[in-house]
């Protein structure tokens, strides 16, 4: 019985110490370049060490265990929008936890360059902050989602096909999967996804990421079987959901008119010959040659619209609370 008060007090100190402070969480990972190198790697990826931070509701008990919303950034890093609905969702009662892929490489953006942080590289980071959040004495492992913004929605939609997710882990699942403008230009020839409910937030107007893509993907999920949704804001440019006007990012590419397939193995294919995309210098060649070469069009734009970031911040409060609770 004293046993048990001794460990009962530890694990109270500990948690008055989360939720007085964030944590800051460090573990293993890899560079996996493209998920075949997770599915069927070739070689040894290189061991990475990474960081996120950890925060638990203020009024947690000791002996409670919450809900977690792992958090995944865009090409540009964190951005305040995307603190914002992590602190929304702290104020609803779950925790939460910023994935750091990009400081943890010493990256700040990749904007114009998507080969220095990789979807494969970021969902492999979420996947191993799970298994070590899972072991936390206030976590409920069974109640972990996982959202992004433009990659990290990439990275919160992928993270759910099940080649990929059984390669890193059979044991964890996420509960849910919110996507917010994800690049949807990949097609996988196997749409075999988990049963999770996964929504993807797309605007209108957004000739970053297409959201046409998104909606044709997402037709084909159903198809097969996955419990998947997506809303789609009107007049909405990417990044719909900060505050500040519209404006042109030119050293971005504009993917409206880009499809690529990827096999069973995680490889993107060209659509010239069907070259798997496995490199940083065949990816660059792939979506030089699926955007037009020379003729590829750049300069897309992102920006807020105060009606959909409203309608979005909503929903999302919704769909956690829904699929979490």
């Amino acid at each position: 019985m004293k046993s048990y008060n001794i460990i009962k007090l530890f694990f109270f100190i500990v948690g008055y110490l989360f939720c007085a402070s964030k944590d800051t969480i460090f573990f293993k990972s890899a560079n996996p370049f493209s998920f075949r190198d997770i599915i069927q790697p070739k070689k040894k990826s290189a061991e990475q060490n990474v960081y996120g931070v950890l925060q638990l509701p203020t009024d947690i008990d000791v002996d409670n265990k919450v809900p977690l919303v792992i958090g995944v950034p865009g090409s540009k890093n964190w951005s305040k929008h995307h603190l914002e609905y992590m602190q929304m969702y702290l104020e609803d009662g779950f925790a939460t936890f910023q994935l750091h892929s990009f400081d943890s490489r010493n990256i700040k953006s990749t904007v114009g360059n998507q080969t220095q942080v990789t979807t494969a590289m970021m969902i492999l980071d979420s996947y191993k902050a799970f298994e070590i959040l899972a072991e936390h004495p206030n976590i409920n492992k069974d109640k972990v989602a996982i959202t992004g913004w433009s990659l990290g929605g990439g990275v919160a939609l992928f993270s759910s096909w099940k080649p990929l997710k059984n390669a890193i882990n059979t044991k964890l699942k996420f509960a849910a999967h919110l996507s917010y403008y994800p690049p949807c230009i990949v097609e996988p020839n196997i749409l075999e996804f988990t049963d999770s409910p996964i929504h993807l937030l797309l605007g209108e107007l957004d000739n970053w990421v297409p959201a046409e893509a998104c909606v044709d993907l997402c037709s084909k999920m159903k198809l097969e079987g996955a419990e998947i949704g997506y809303t789609i804001f009107k007049n909405a440019h990417h990044s719909f959901d900060r505050k500040g006007p519209v404006k042109v990012v030119d050293n971005g590419y504009m993917l409206e008119d880009c499809r690529l397939e990827m096999n069973s193995k995680g490889e993107v294919l060209m659509n010239f010959f069907k070259i798997p995309m496995t490199t940083p210098l065949l990816q660059k060649v792939g979506l030089a040659i699926c955007t037009g070469g020379i003729r590829a069009k750049r300069g897309p734009s992102f920006g807020g619209n105060p009606e959909a970031r409203d309608k979005s911040f909503e929903f999302s409060r919704k769909f956690m609370n829904l699929h979490l609770h």
